[in-house]
């Protein structure tokens, strides 16, 4: 919707004028709703310029340059005092005072030069972090070459324990400003000021992703629609029409944009694309277009070149192959080595379970893994014996009728101690079973029931092409808070990008999901 009718409605940067885009009313008098599209008019005082709403940005820039230059500072100190410790008197200070600073110069040099520093990279994405971990290889290397093409007795001790501690530093430093950025910009601060453009669907689908991905920091303030008097669904009261497609430079400067988002659309040609960047040229406005491809992640998105056309090539997803069983290995060690960690807890878990309620430590239950085939998982019991004959009787209270899950927040079948299983995932610990047999896998779509798979459609169907995971992008994005859409639309995601780096960094955000309990009933 656009903003209501508004009599007195005005503008910080000058004075506004309201156009009216209803249509005349139907025969039955109904009036319905008033849509308006927003134009204003040039303002007394010229506004601020476009690098006042980024001085932000070039803080954050400077805060992570400090912090890998503390990186490499306290990597030099802790590599300097192990070859002290280990030399004594046969160290020579001056010596490693040089290479000190070599390395120095050079680390935040490899940095620049591997865009590092570059605003884009920063605060979203595994991009910034492949980049730091690039520029300390680069480094390794040419200190490498160099001192095999010179013969120069190069501290290889020093230089291996000073390069693989400042980038772990520099990785967690980055990260801890990353999260603090996440915070400033879910406030409303630290974010870009994005005009959309498109035709109707389009926008309302960036609109809603920007929306609800409020850490990317992408605060949209006004469309511009290929045809201005429809109005983009869903988009809220407060999102203005700024004109049309040919007016798209002109709103940027009245709302003072930091960023134009153009969406697939017809009516947005090559010429039309091209003149847009040649009007915001020299402006510090970035131009980005979101394709018509969803859900599908940068790894398998590549540009190639063709007769001066950028053309996106899209790999199909890795579903088999050798890095299937890189995956198969690298999870059932894992899976070995937790179960073995975790045994005393299983013990004192199992012991719990058995004392508080009448039945066993464990619940078996038939669920369905990859390419359909059934297994049987492992869980510890939550709730009473009899919970499953219960089931029909709650069916009116569920709270996920939209789909094919059945969640209420309270539900009485659950035991005391089942409460606190559920809420720090404690209960699925015994899965671990399961990945190491190789049913499931430790990250992957939820394993669903049988009767859930009987119901899907043919794209749903695709969560089956790859092993269900005792954890998941729905586990770090809401677990049960999520719709049945959500769900449905996170496992797909992960099947059609799923990579050991994103199964990385899906274990390390479980760890501070299953830390807040949020969405665990």
């Amino acid at each position: 919707m656009l903003r209501p009718h508004s009599a007195d409605a005005t503008s910080l940067t000058g004075r506004r004028r309201v156009i009216d885009l209803n249509r005349p009313a139907p025969a039955t008098g109904s009036a319905g709703p008033r849509l308006i599209a927003v134009t204003d008019e040039p303002p007394v005082s010229p506004p601020p310029p476009y690098a006042a709403h980024l001085r932000w940005e070039q803080r954050y820039v400077r805060v992570v340059f400090g912090i890998d230059l503390a990186a490499i500072a306290v990597a030099i100190l802790a590599a300097f005092y192990v070859r002290l410790v280990g030399e004594g008197q046969q160290l020579r200070p001056a010596r490693y005072a040089a290479l000190a600073l070599v390395l120095a110069v050079a680390w935040t040099t490899s940095m620049a030069l591997g865009r590092a520093y570059e605003a884009r990279f920063l605060g979203l994405g595994s991009e910034e972090f492949k980049r730091v971990c690039n520029a300390a290889i680069r480094i390794v290397a040419v200190i490498a070459t160099f001192s095999y093409a010179t013969h120069s007795a190069v501290g290889r001790r020093y230089v291996l324990i000073a390069l693989p501690l400042a980038t772990g530093l520099a990785l967690v430093g980055r990260y801890s400003a990353r999260r603090v950025l996440n915070q400033l910009r879910r406030t409303g601060r630290c974010v870009h000021r994005v005009v959309v453009a498109g035709d109707r669907v389009g926008v309302a689908d960036l609109v809603r992703v920007t929306r609800e991905a409020d850490y990317a920091g992408m605060h949209v303030v006004g469309v511009c629609l290929a045809a201005p008097e429809d109005s983009p669904a869903q988009l809220g009261d407060d999102l203005p029409v700024l004109g049309d497609l040919t007016q798209i430079a002109a709103a940027v400067r009245r709302v003072q944009a930091t960023t134009v988002a153009v969406t697939s659309c017809p009516e947005m040609t090559a010429p039309a694309l091209r003149r847009l960047s040649w009007e915001l040229e020299g402006t510090d406005v970035d131009v980005i277009v979101a394709p018509a491809l969803t859900d599908i992640a940068g790894p398998r998105i590549h540009v190639r070149p063709v007769a001066g056309l950028p053309l996106l090539h899209i790999e199909q997803p890795q579903l088999s192959g050798g890095r299937r069983l890189l995956k198969n290995c690298f999870d059932r060690a894992m899976g070995l080595s937790a179960l073995l960690l975790v045994l005393p807890m299983l013990l004192l878990l199992a012991a719990a379970v058995r004392l508080t309620s009448a039945g066993p430590a464990l619940f078996r239950q038939t669920r369905i893994g990859r390419a359909g085939k059934p297994f049987t998982i492992y869980k510890f019991r939550s709730m009473y014996v009899d919970s499953e004959g219960k089931l029909q009787v709650l069916m009116a209270h569920n709270e996920r009728s939209e789909g094919l899950l059945f969640k209420i927040r309270k539900d009485p079948r659950i035991t005391r101690v089942g409460v606190f299983l559920r809420r720090y995932s404690l209960d699925e610990l015994p899965q671990l079973l399961n990945v190491v047999k190789g049913d499931m896998s430790l990250v992957g779509p939820r394993p669903p029931l049988p009767v859930e798979v009987e119901q899907y459609e043919n794209d749903v169907r695709r969560r089956l092409l790859v092993k269900p995971g005792l954890t998941g992008l729905w586990q770090v994005s809401g677990r049960s808070d999520l719709t049945w859409d959500e769900s449905v639309r996170l496992d797909l995601h992960y099947v059609e990008n799923w990579s050991l780096a994103l199964d990385f960094m899906i274990l390390w955000r479980t760890l501070f999901a299953v830390l807040r309990g949020a969405g665990a009933y």
